[in-house]
């Protein structure tokens, strides 16, 4: 393996269904049937579904009774976040027992940037199935593992083959791979973005780098650039887990007030969902959720919880923004406005042109 300081391995640690597999594991009970954390049987909100449960349709942000639509044996569980947390530290001490470069992305996942690492371990697959094992292991649990030359294809390729996968995308395999990919499969390129790429006539990896930088720009705006270096394996972005202090939020003001809890539940996914979103356009991820409630009487109350990492996932999202809302006075008071926000944020992490590597994995 070459020795230059511009070489870099990386790899994107994903654990499986994570908040429902930490379910299945402690009670046996539950193993090997469709499970959603969160919600209930009425009108709550799912807000992380196992394996078995996403066969039929089940995810995050749905309502229950869609779910239980789509799988009448599904089984509702209550979220434990304490012991999420926990499990999440179990995993991050593995990580950082081989780099001290790790950015976690939520509690369930992370970058590590072993190109020089604690074990002084050559081979970034090696290090990727020693990491897989330890957390089987210590934790019981499963982790899927992608293994690239930049961040965007490390975490491409953790998706690829779940539960519990291990892909490898080689430098000169790479475009290749990229423009056979079905361009839902992109990181990034969320289900609105997608259908704008096909009403473009891009359908895959293949049609993307036909369009010209100028085609995409003009079309997805700023964005389209970064779109425009993905597709051919670029990305600079650095393993970086030191954070900038920001916020981003939304709100929304309802036409008639609500009054049951069900209500709020159904309320809030929406809006963690619209958060996601916004987050994921602009990049930005952090620590400290925020709930604001104004009453009827327009009285604003606000109640907040910081996570041990940055928020990057929608089911973490809407799991804290659920707790929160036992705070909620339905007794004396009906809810004219929600809205939610994250704080302490990492800031942007601003899409480069990088150059093409070559090295041994």
């Amino acid at each position: 393996m070459s020795s230059s300081e511009n070489i870099r391995k990386i790899i994107h640690i994903d654990m499986d269904a994570f908040y429902a597999s930490v379910e299945q594991r402690d009670f046996p009970g539950l193993r090997n049937r469709p499970i959603a954390v969160g919600g209930s049987s009425m009108r709550g909100v799912v807000a992380a579904a196992s394996y078995e449960a996403r066969k039929f349709g089940v995810h995050s942000a749905m309502s229950s009774v869609q779910a239980k639509k789509l799988c009448p044996q599904l089984i509702f569980v209550k979220g434990r976040m304490d012991v999420y947390k926990e499990v999440s530290s179990q995993v991050r001490e593995i990580f950082n027992s081989y780099t001290e470069l790790v950015e976690p992305l939520s509690l369930d996942e992370a970058y590590l940037d072993v190109s020089v690492n604690k074990k002084n371990i050559n081979s970034a697959m090696k290090i990727a199935l020693q990491i897989k094992n330890e957390i089987k292991v210590k934790t019981q649990l499963t982790a899927s593992a992608g293994i690239s030359f930049n961040k965007f294809l490390a975490k491409t390729a953790s998706g690829m083959n779940k539960p519990d996968g291990f892909t490898v995308i080689l430098p000169n395999e790479a475009e290749r791979f990229l423009e056979k990919l079905p361009i839902e499969k992109f990181y990034g390129i969320g289900k609105v973005t997608a259908r704008k790429m096909h009403e473009a006539g891009i359908a895959n990896g293949f049609d993307l780098k036909n369009k010209s930088l100028a085609e995409l720009v003009k079309r997805f705006g700023k964005i389209g650039k970064f779109y425009y270096n993905i597709v051919r394996a670029k990305d600079d972005r650095s393993v970086n887990s030191e954070r900038i202090r920001k916020s981003i939020s939304i709100e929304r003001t309802f036409a008639e007030n609500l009054r049951t809890k069900e209500e709020l539940l159904v309320s809030v996914a929406e809006l963690s969902e619209k958060l996601y979103l916004r987050m994921q356009k602009s990049q930005s991820y952090g620590q400290t959720l925020t709930l604001k409630i104004k009453y009827e009487d327009f009285s604003i109350h606000t109640r907040n919880s910081t996570a041990p990492l940055l928020f990057r996932s929608l089911e973490q999202i809407i799991l804290y923004a659920q707790s929160l809302l036992v705070h909620v006075d339905l007794e004396h008071h009906q809810v004219r406005l929600l809205g939610i926000g994250i704080s302490s944020l990492d800031g942007q992490e601003k899409q480069k042109i990088g150059n093409q590597l070559s090295f041994e994995f």
